[in-house]
């Protein structure tokens, strides 16, 4: 199964030593994944997910792709992005109402050929199901990719992933004991969950949530901890999941989705003017504001390497960009 994969990106990502911020905080090593740099319309997380969702879409004949997500949506433009390569139509459900003016991730996705459909309140996937059956009649056959690409097929391209990060740390004869990165609708934590442990490395993960509202009735815990059951069968991984494998940091999302503070306006500085390298303020800026968070309080053990898995987001900051002035 994990070779099942339509080739979209440009793997593996590089694995760098951010020197410059080394020396800010000198009690830990810290290192950075480069997911931005992944390809495909900007690059991105998703692209490792999608490669397993276009080549299942593929083989069971689709011709049209579903997905959902708000309107400045990472997955949804990368999603757009994967249905150009591959030649399939791409649907989008974004909420919200329509914009004036485009511009980030949703010009993007417009650029791409996506054919979007705004839903008000409804920006997870609410209204799939009726657009689904609306393209049948069309005589359209439809593959639907849950939102954020967070199903276990989507957790895969993480797996994948991990044994990616581990030849790494071989050939750098390099040991990781913290990663830290943005959880927002689970597949990417699962999916390093189960990598982690099918390919027993020994590193803690820090997820750090970035939307309180939760998966329908479900919180993003219990939805991770799903995925991890299936995954454990699946794999034949030798560990019972437990909830506390499937915890996020919740100290960082209390301003809810979106919603550009401090925190992350002053994460999106230091790295870019540390490193040359750009974060996003909804997602990997908040996930950093986070692991500086823990940094700066010794909230991890002295003298670790750490590692922050970079997942994109660079769209954003144009949409965001009088916030972020501010």
């Amino acid at each position: 199964m994990l070779n099942n994969k339509y080739k979209l990106g440009l793997f593996p990502t590089a694995l760098e030593r951010m020197d410059n911020l080394s020396k800010v905080y000198p009690n830990y090593n810290l290192y950075i994944k480069r997911d931005d740099n992944s390809g495909l319309a900007s690059g991105g997380n998703k692209v490792r997910k999608l490669q397993f969702f276009i080549y299942e879409a593929l083989s069971n004949g689709c011709d049209t792709i579903i997905t959902a997500g708000a309107q400045q949506s990472n997955h949804c433009r990368q999603t757009a992005a994967a249905c150009a390569k591959a030649g399939l139509e791409c649907h989008l459900l974004l909420g919200g109402k329509k914009p004036k003016n485009y511009n980030g991730n949703l010009l993007l996705s417009h650029l791409l050929g996506a054919k979007i459909h705004f839903t008000g309140d409804n920006r997870k996937g609410e209204d799939i199901i009726k657009l689904k059956q609306d393209l049948e009649i069309q005589k359209r056959n439809v593959y639907e990719i849950p939102y954020g690409g967070s199903n276990l097929l989507g957790a895969y391209g993480f797996v994948d992933a991990v044994k990616e990060l581990k030849e790494q740390l071989l050939e750098n004869n390099l040991k990781i004991d913290y990663i830290f990165f943005a959880s927002s609708s689970g597949g990417t934590q699962a999916g390093l969950k189960l990598g982690i442990d099918l390919y027993d490395l020994d590193i803690k993960l820090m997820p750090i949530s970035i939307d309180k509202i939760g998966l329908g009735d479900k919180t993003l815990d219990d939805a991770v901890l799903e995925i991890l059951h299936q995954g454990q069968k699946e794999l034949s991984i030798q560990k019972t999941y437990s909830i506390k494998d499937a915890t996020l940091i919740r100290d960082y999302d209390k301003p809810g989705y979106g919603v550009i503070t401090e925190n992350e306006k002053m994460a999106i500085k230091q790295l870019a003017q540390s490193e040359g390298i750009l974060l996003d303020p909804v997602y990997s800026g908040r996930a950093f504001y986070g692991m500086i968070d823990h940094l700066k309080n010794n909230k991890i053990e002295k003298n670790s390497n750490v590692l922050f898995w970079h997942t994109g987001g660079l769209p954003a900051n144009f949409y965001y960009s009088e916030e972020l002035l501010k």
